[in-house]
């Protein structure tokens, strides 16, 4: 047998061995045998020195065709074997994108930032500038300026923690009530502003106190402001947290910065005013401090208190929160509980 039938019988041989090959194992072993430095075609090319010249180049091209017919054979092969083993893994594991994915769980503000929010929103809307202070402040603006000098006795209602003998953790968010009433430029209108924040007091922990919490000051100053505006502005406050049927009534009561001074119930929502448990048979809920701005504090922050004159109020976010959830534990906000802040879910 020549070497050129040699040739082409290896060539048959191997087409056929590679036809027949069923995985990329079997692939791998055929090119081996046929191609490797051990194989038969190698073995055939070996002999060609015994051709004469003229043979030589004719068998030589013939057989590089063949290597090149195998090696193609081999590649087509490990290609249909490797697009069947993907087809095969991609049916086991196929995905159907039409299926609705797993809900991916989303945050949402805490509750008593929701009441804050709430409420600047309410105050935006009735023209209001939102005031954010520093939580570390000057004991002039803390107390001072709202008429509450170093010996004053209600200084002891407001245990403090001092950083140093003149700063300190704010024990209200009043101090930015001083601060904008030395900035504001009445000849452009009445200043109107709220202050939300966190404000810090020396107290015992227990189910309706905390060392740290939230409040929300507010102050109206220009000509013509009277307690009939204060009185609006709480139950337009009331009826927005609690609903429109509730009413506010005022108390006479004492606060170093204003004058007449007054405390703020409103009616019972839960009862509607016929007495239950949460008014303690009253009919009432107190919910915040107000009044008069005080003379003196328009005077220290450079605003005479014979041309201008206005209200403030504080109320606490916390407070509200508790209220309006029926929560009896000041510290169940405070304690990261995911369980219990899931239940007040922000809607839209």
């Amino acid at each position: 047998m020549s070497l050129k039938e040699r040739l082409e019988e290896l060539r048959q041989q191997g087409l056929e061995e590679i036809k027949q090959s069923d995985d990329l194992d079997r692939v791998n072993d055929v090119r081996v045998k046929l191609l490797g430095k051990k194989g038969p075609l190698t073995s055939v090319l070996r002999g060609m020195k015994d051709l004469s010249a003229d043979e030589r180049p004719k068998v030589g091209k013939f057989a590089n065709e063949i290597r090149d017919e195998l090696k193609a054979a081999l590649e087509e092969k490990r290609a249909q074997l490797e697009k069947a083993v993907l087809d095969a893994k991609l049916a086991a594991e196929a995905i159907d994108v039409t299926l609705p994915g797993t809900p991916v769980a989303q945050g949402q503000p805490h509750v008593l930032q929701q009441i804050i929010d709430q409420l600047e929103d309410l105050f935006i809307g009735m023209g209001y500038e939102v005031a954010v202070g520093d939580e570390v402040e000057q004991e002039v603006y803390n107390f001072e300026k709202l008429n509450l000098p170093k010996d004053h006795p209600a200084r002891d209602m407001q245990d403090t923690f001092y950083v140093t003998p003149s700063v300190l953790m704010r024990t209200q968010t009043s101090p930015m009530q001083a601060r904008m009433l030395e900035q504001h430029d009445f000849s452009k209108g009445p200043l109107k502003m709220i202050s939300p924040g966190k404000v810090y007091r020396r107290d015992t922990d227990d189910a309706t106190h905390s060392h740290q919490f939230h409040q929300v000051e507010g102050i109206v100053v220009g000509e013509h402001v009277t307690m009939a505006d204060l009185k609006g502005t709480l139950e337009v406050v009331a009826q927005n947290l609690f609903g429109d049927q509730l009413k506010v009534r005022l108390r006479p009561s004492y606060f170093p910065f204003t004058e007449p001074s007054v405390e703020a119930d409103i009616t019972c929502f839960n009862c509607l005013g016929a007495g239950c448990s949460i008014c303690k048979g009253t009919g009432w809920i107190e919910v915040l401090g107000a009044g008069m701005v005080h003379p003196n504090v328009l005077k220290m922050s450079g605003v005479d208190p014979e041309v201008y004159g206005g209200f403030a109020f504080g109320l606490g976010p916390d407070r509200f929160a508790m209220l309006k959830y029926g929560v009896e534990d000041i510290r169940d906000f405070y304690q990261n509980d995911v369980r219990f802040l899931t239940q007040f879910d922000q809607k839209g």
